[in-house]
């Protein structure tokens, strides 16, 4: 399916935007050679999306945003830690027996045993390995119970400093604007529905907390198996500010994903890989964020860029 045609296009072809445009106080300067990392056929104007994420803000460096994300959270952190310490020290024998009785003992259900995973040799013990992992992700969600309302608002706060850093107010989103001229066919029943389902909060919580449990406990190949199959749910979840600034329909939705599917997929695996990741994965919820924001972004200058395209015809 043909996507929208780039060749030909000069800066001044994008609304409100010339080749003096600000790009924000992170992005002051023009892009230059070296940072012109996308095909050639990419108009000037949106070289820098193309290669984008290319000077994102940073979580662990700028302080509008890590300082009021751990300001929400630190007491959550502190408690959360404290309750979570004591539950792994008194139940870590107890949980040890349990993995090896249940899990290590029946190896034709989950592919380990006390020294193999999936028949093949581990250079470490399985057992404590293993508890340890299940431990962990427990503490995690302690950790999630004690933070609960305040990391949703630091999560809310990252994308909102990210989007400002980049100089843009409200009137920056504008509606959506189809980019293919046959746009991608989508089915929104079937398997669509259970895709959106395992977007929403409760769906997620479901599938990582109570599906996908057992892959959580193999390591490196459960931790892929797990982040590819939350990789679409987990990209829509955080582009959800996006898609509600643009005022989009379920449709529209639908088929801008459809028409970024693999960027979508590997965005979303990366997320969900990170997200994933024991107690750390919590940062990550914040961080990611930041990340979705840059992309938004870039995202928009295109729907500018398409939307300016086809003003132009119209006259």
């Amino acid at each position: 399916m043909p996507g929208p045609d780039w060749t030909g296009i000069s800066h001044s072809h994008i609304v409100g935007r010339g080749s003096s445009e600000s790009w924000g106080p992170l992005n002051s300067s023009p892009v230059g050679p070296e940072h012109e990392l996308g095909p050639p056929q990419v108009p000037a104007i949106l070289a820098r999306a193309e290669s984008r994420l290319q000077f994102p803000p940073s979580l662990f460096t700028d302080k509008t945003l890590y300082v009021p994300a751990w300001k929400k959270c630190q007491h959550g952190v502190v408690r959360g830690l404290a309750v979570g310490g004591i539950w792994a020290f008194m139940t870590f024998a107890i949980q040890r027996k349990f993995v090896e009785l249940f899990l290590i003992k029946s190896p034709r259900v989950t592919g380990l045993s006390r020294d193999t995973i999936l028949g093949f040799q581990v250079p470490f013990n399985l057992t404590t390995y293993a508890t340890l992992l299940f431990l962990s992700t427990q503490v995690t969600a302690i950790l999630t119970f004690f933070l609960s309302r305040n990391i949703r608002i630091a999560r809310q706060r990252a994308w909102e400093q990210t989007v400002a850093s980049r100089g843009k107010g409200p009137d920056f989103w504008q509606p959506y604007v189809e980019e293919w001229e046959h746009p991608p066919k989508v089915n929104e029943g079937g398997w669509a529905i259970w895709e959106k389902t395992f977007a929403s909060v409760l769906g997620r919580f479901f599938v990582r907390r109570v599906l996908l449990l057992p892959f959580d406990i193999v390591p490196i190949a459960g931790t892929l198996i797990s982040a590819g199959l939350r990789a679409l749910g987990t990209a829509r979840y955080l582009h959800q500010p996006y898609f509600e600034s643009k005022k989009m329909s379920k449709y529209e939705i639908a088929v801008f994903i459809e028409e970024r599917k693999w960027e979508y997929r590997a965005f979303g695996f990366a997320a969900a890989l990170l997200e994933g990741l024991p107690i750390v994965g919590l940062l990550f919820t914040v961080s990611n964020r930041i990340g979705a924001a840059m992309w938004a972004h870039d995202l928009e200058k295109r729907q500018h860029y398409i939307a300016s395209q086809k003003e132009e015809k119209t006259q």
